[in-house]
Protein backbone atom coordinates (compact mmCIF):
# COMPACT_ATOMS: atom_id res chain seq x y z
CA UNK A 1 0.00 0.00 0.00
CA UNK A 2 2.80 2.43 0.88
CA UNK A 3 4.57 1.53 -2.38
CA UNK A 4 1.45 2.49 -4.36
CA UNK A 5 1.15 5.80 -2.57
CA UNK A 6 4.79 6.61 -3.26
CA UNK A 7 4.39 5.63 -6.92
CA UNK A 8 1.23 7.73 -7.22
CA UNK A 9 2.90 10.71 -5.54
CA UNK A 10 5.86 10.36 -7.89
CA UNK A 11 3.59 10.21 -10.95
CA UNK A 12 1.69 13.30 -9.81
CA UNK A 13 4.95 15.14 -9.21
CA UNK A 14 6.23 14.26 -12.67
CA UNK A 15 2.99 15.35 -14.34
CA UNK A 16 3.08 18.64 -12.42
CA UNK A 17 6.65 19.23 -13.61
CA UNK A 18 5.93 18.48 -17.26
CA UNK A 19 6.72 21.36 -19.58
CA UNK A 20 3.65 23.42 -20.46
CA UNK A 21 2.46 23.43 -24.07
CA UNK A 22 2.57 27.24 -24.01
CA UNK A 23 4.46 29.89 -22.08
CA UNK A 24 3.09 33.35 -21.45
CA UNK A 25 5.86 35.90 -21.48
CA UNK A 26 5.22 39.45 -20.35
CA UNK A 27 7.86 42.11 -20.97
CA UNK A 28 7.65 45.34 -18.99
CA UNK A 29 9.06 48.12 -21.18
CA UNK A 30 9.60 51.31 -19.20
CA UNK A 31 9.19 54.41 -21.37
CA UNK A 32 11.29 56.83 -19.29
CA UNK A 33 14.69 57.48 -20.82
CA UNK A 34 17.55 57.91 -18.34
CA UNK A 35 18.69 61.52 -18.42
CA UNK A 36 15.26 62.79 -19.47
CA UNK A 37 12.53 62.24 -22.00
CA UNK A 38 10.37 59.28 -22.81
CA UNK A 39 10.11 56.67 -25.52
CA UNK A 40 7.45 58.32 -27.67
CA UNK A 41 4.75 56.48 -29.61
CA UNK A 42 6.66 56.69 -32.91
CA UNK A 43 9.85 55.23 -31.40
CA UNK A 44 7.85 52.49 -29.69
CA UNK A 45 6.04 51.65 -32.95
CA UNK A 46 9.39 51.39 -34.78
CA UNK A 47 10.77 49.14 -32.05
CA UNK A 48 7.72 46.88 -32.18
CA UNK A 49 7.88 46.66 -35.98
CA UNK A 50 11.63 45.93 -36.01
CA UNK A 51 12.03 43.69 -32.95
CA UNK A 52 8.70 42.20 -31.82
CA UNK A 53 6.80 41.49 -35.04
CA UNK A 54 9.65 39.55 -36.72
CA UNK A 55 10.10 37.36 -33.62
CA UNK A 56 6.39 36.77 -32.92
CA UNK A 57 4.54 37.23 -36.23
CA UNK A 58 1.62 35.08 -35.06
CA UNK A 59 0.62 37.75 -32.55
CA UNK A 60 1.10 39.49 -29.24
CA UNK A 61 -0.67 42.10 -27.14
CA UNK A 62 0.51 45.57 -26.08
CA UNK A 63 -0.92 47.09 -22.90
CA UNK A 64 -0.33 50.57 -21.51
CA UNK A 65 0.47 50.63 -17.81
CA UNK A 66 2.21 52.64 -15.11
CA UNK A 67 5.26 51.05 -13.54
CA UNK A 68 6.66 51.60 -10.06
CA UNK A 69 10.16 50.40 -9.19
CA UNK A 70 13.22 51.27 -7.11
CA UNK A 71 16.22 52.67 -9.01
CA UNK A 72 19.20 50.48 -8.06
CA UNK A 73 21.66 53.34 -8.63
CA UNK A 74 19.94 55.96 -6.45
CA UNK A 75 17.63 53.91 -4.23
CA UNK A 76 14.77 56.25 -5.15
CA UNK A 77 11.30 55.12 -6.13
CA UNK A 78 10.44 55.69 -9.77
CA UNK A 79 7.05 55.91 -11.46
CA UNK A 80 6.97 55.76 -15.23
CA UNK A 81 4.72 55.00 -18.16
CA UNK A 82 5.21 51.40 -19.23
CA UNK A 83 4.15 49.15 -22.08
CA UNK A 84 3.57 45.46 -21.48
CA UNK A 85 4.23 43.07 -24.34
CA UNK A 86 2.30 39.85 -23.71
CA UNK A 87 2.97 36.88 -25.94
CA UNK A 88 1.96 33.21 -25.83
CA UNK A 89 4.50 30.87 -27.37
CA UNK A 90 5.91 27.35 -27.22
CA UNK A 91 8.62 26.94 -24.55
CA UNK A 92 11.32 26.81 -27.24
CA UNK A 93 10.72 30.49 -28.12
CA UNK A 94 12.03 31.94 -24.85
CA UNK A 95 15.22 33.19 -26.51
CA UNK A 96 13.15 35.37 -28.85
CA UNK A 97 11.46 37.08 -25.89
CA UNK A 98 14.81 37.57 -24.17
CA UNK A 99 16.25 39.11 -27.36
CA UNK A 100 13.40 41.64 -27.45
CA UNK A 101 14.06 42.62 -23.82
CA UNK A 102 17.80 43.04 -24.42
CA UNK A 103 17.22 45.03 -27.62
CA UNK A 104 14.83 47.41 -25.80
CA UNK A 105 17.24 47.92 -22.90
CA UNK A 106 20.10 48.68 -25.30
CA UNK A 107 18.13 50.93 -27.66
CA UNK A 108 16.57 53.07 -24.95
CA UNK A 109 19.29 52.95 -22.27
CA UNK A 110 17.22 51.03 -19.72
CA UNK A 111 18.78 49.56 -16.56
CA UNK A 112 16.74 46.43 -17.19
CA UNK A 113 13.56 45.06 -18.73
CA UNK A 114 11.43 42.85 -16.49
CA UNK A 115 10.55 39.54 -18.19
CA UNK A 116 8.00 37.25 -16.54
CA UNK A 117 7.34 33.74 -17.86
CA UNK A 118 4.58 31.40 -16.72
CA UNK A 119 3.14 28.18 -18.07
CA UNK A 120 -0.23 28.72 -19.71
CA UNK A 121 -3.23 26.59 -20.57
CA UNK A 122 -4.41 28.08 -23.87
CA UNK A 123 -7.59 27.72 -25.90
CA UNK A 124 -8.99 29.73 -28.77
CA UNK A 125 -12.73 29.80 -28.18
CA UNK A 126 -14.90 30.70 -31.15
CA UNK A 127 -18.50 31.73 -31.54
CA UNK A 128 -20.86 28.90 -32.32
CA UNK A 129 -22.41 29.04 -35.78
CA UNK A 130 -25.98 30.29 -35.86
CA UNK A 131 -28.54 27.51 -36.28
CA UNK A 132 -29.75 27.04 -39.84
CA UNK A 133 -33.19 28.33 -40.55
CA UNK A 134 -35.46 26.01 -42.46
Amino acid sequence: MIGRRVALAGALTLSACAAPAFVQTTLYLGRAIPGGGTVDDAALARFVAEEVVPRFPDGFTLLDATGHWRDTATGEGVREPTVLVVVLHPPGRRAAAEAIAVAYAERFGQQAVLRVETGAAVSFDRARPAPRQQ
